[in-house]
């Protein structure tokens, strides 16, 4: 089976202003990196139709009419300090959220074997009632409940290597024994959140703050962390939060990451849980900001959903 690279062409359309970090350009970068590379077995696909009802699962029926109601005709709106929408950002952000739902189908399906959502904007920083960090919906968290409502698993695993931690993400799962989150992430740092401490109701959060200057090698260590703790759940579905900003050239970051670095995390997750994940595994683009980093960073995570 092939692995299924799924994108909304909307995610283009959603303008978030010149020099805005966040923007149509990050995408742009990973299609012409695959396809200068012409990697195979690596299957090209759009989302099959939004349904509003997925976000409900989610978050608050009020959050989710306001940010329908601030979405521009024209010009754009800051629904936050930083997350600015245009009039092309309601498709895209339906965008986003249907491409994690179809990967979830075809994985389960077994059309694919694994897929990777390359969507903007980006959601883990997005709480149950407030937009935040570039994000407006929780597209991992829309496809967990997702996951716990139509197949009925009991036993999911959001892993998040972005290098910021995943406050919105947290904050909808805080209470949810079905859901694993775990993050890597440099602290303190925006959004303030992650600190080792915070570990959810039943002990289903799972943080590891590191340090600016964190390496390659430091990180890998720690990620040893994370393998023992999936070890420890066993999850029957695994979904990442795939920001590519922990590496060394990302300029909303101090961490130090090589490109080569995302292969061997996505690797190790995937050799560690195949005895009890049965290859059940969705990624969505979170961060990374540095063009050329991004395209070979989600490259290269890429290859390692391709080879195991």
């Amino acid at each position: 089976m092939k692995t299924g690279f799924i994108f909304s062409k909307s995610s283009l359309k959603h303008d978030t202003g010149e020099g805005h970090p966040e923007n149509k350009y990050r995408i742009q970068s990973i299609f012409e990196r695959l396809k200068k590379q012409k990697i195979t077995n690596l299957e090209w696909s759009e989302p099959s139709k939004f349904d509003e009802s997925l976000l409900k699962k989610t978050h608050e029926n009020n959050y989710i009419d306001q940010v329908k109601k601030a979405f521009p005709s024209k010009g754009q709106f800051f629904l936050d300090g930083d997350t600015i929408i245009s009039p092309g950002s309601k498709e895209a952000s339906y965008g986003a959220v249907s491409s994690i739902i179809s990967a979830i189908d075809l994985v389960k399906d077994k059309k694919l074997k694994n897929a990777f959502c390359a969507v903007r904007p980006p959601g883990h920083h997005a709480e149950y009632d407030k937009a935040m960090g570039f994000c407006i919906f929780n597209n991992v968290a829309v496809g967990a409940n997702y996951l716990i409502e139509k197949y009925k698993f009991n036993k999911i695993a959001i892993i998040d290597f972005d290098v910021h931690h995943g406050n919105g993400t947290q904050n909808i799962f805080y209470s949810n024994e079905k859901v694993l989150y775990i993050s890597t992430h440099q602290y303190p740092h925006f959004p303030g959140t992650g600190a080792s401490n915070e570990r959810g109701i039943y002990n289903n959060i799972y943080n590891i703050p590191l340090p600016a200057g964190t390496n390659s090698q430091e990180f890998l260590d720690a990620y040893e962390y994370v393998l023992k703790k999936l070890n420890d759940f066993k999850p029957e579905f695994i979904l990442f939060s795939a920001g590519f900003d922990a590496h060394k050239d990302d300029p909303l970051s101090n961490i130090n990451l090589n490109s080569e670095d995302y292969f061997e995390i996505t690797k190790r997750t995937l050799i560690t849980t195949q005895n009890y994940c049965k290859g059940n595994v969705v990624s969505i683009l979170e961060g990374g900001y540095n063009l050329n980093a991004l395209a070979e960073s989600t490259e290269e995570h890429i290859k390692a959903l391709l080879k195991f």
